[in-house]
């Protein structure tokens, strides 16, 4: 939750080659700018070699006016240093569009946690394949749309998404969207379109993974949020729980257990994405919790 204490709260993440004094670079540079470092974080891939990176919070006395040249300067430190940096503060709030199919349990965590003021987004909009759920949505003041997909109907019905989304969002959740999204979708929101997936992956990628779980008789069963890429159920992983469970579990068993821990993960990561918590390396993210 922000409160009015923390409205002048800024966030910089950066990534960028191992190299002695690059922390006492960054540090001393916002120090010039009148910064004061809250909170810091880093982890290195190889001390000698590797890539570093970094999650540094901190307060900017009159944020209005020094946090252009706070990010003017920011750019000319990059180039020099070769750094891959985003800085965010708290006055903006990210957009997130929900996509959702039928199941109600992850959307209706991501509501409260939004109304409870626990996730501090702005939600423009909820998008569904199914019209189960608009009754629901809209009693929070949220603007439903229903857009129906079918196989020959999916590159309308995308078009129609991106349409209705364009210049409104900065990320989408799919909570239990079962829909598979095309490239060219997702090539408008790099890892900015976050999944839950009904499995403990990698174990039971793609559809019915409770169904497979049961036959397979494992002892554990669990839900893995990601970031969505076009090779399904691949993309870099946000989050992870699982719940252990017995013999006398039946597969509707499983699915109600399961989804105790989806909602869970799913609220997790949006959190986590929306503080600027989670950088992302090749397929592995780096998770700053």
């Amino acid at each position: 939750m922000i409160t009015k204490l923390k409205l002048n709260r800024a966030v910089l993440l950066i990534s960028c080659p191992e190299k002695p004094g690059i922390i006492s670079t960054v540090t001393n540079f916002l120090l010039e700018h009148k910064a004061n470092i809250v909170h810091f974080d880093q982890h290195t891939t190889d001390p000698h070699s590797g890539v570093f990176f970094m999650r540094i919070e901190f307060d900017l006395e009159e944020l209005d006016t020094s946090f252009e040249k706070l990010e003017h300067d920011l750019h000319m430190l990059g180039e020099e240093h070769a750094l891959d940096w985003q800085l965010s503060t708290n006055k903006k709030r990210k957009r997130m569009a929900i996509f959702v199919s039928k199941a109600d349990h992850c959307l209706t965590e991501l509501l409260w946690r939004w109304k409870s003021k626990e996730i501090p987004v702005d939600i423009p909009l909820v998008i569904s394949n199914h019209p189960d759920l608009k009754e629901e949505v809209e009693s929070y003041g949220i603007p439903f749309y229903h857009i129906p997909m079918s196989h020959e109907t999916k590159e309308e019905a995308e078009h129609k998404a991106l349409e209705l989304i364009d210049g409104k969002v900065d990320f989408i959740v799919l909570a239990r969207y079962m829909q598979i999204l095309s490239p060219n979708f997702i090539s408008h929101f790099p890892n900015q379109i976050i999944n839950i997936h009904h499995s403990f992956l990698p174990a039971f990628v793609g559809a019915n993974p409770y169904v497979r779980a049961f036959n397979r008789g494992v002892k554990l069963i669990g839900a893995t949020a990601h970031y969505v890429t076009n090779d399904l159920d691949e993309g870099p992983i946000i989050e992870q729980d699982v719940q252990r469970i017995n013999h006398r579990f039946t597969v509707e068993d499983l699915k109600t257990a399961g989804r105790h821990v989806e909602k869970r993960v799913l609220a997790e990561a949006v959190s986590w994405h929306v503080e600027d918590k989670v950088l992302v390396h090749g397929n592995k993210t780096i998770v700053f919790a």
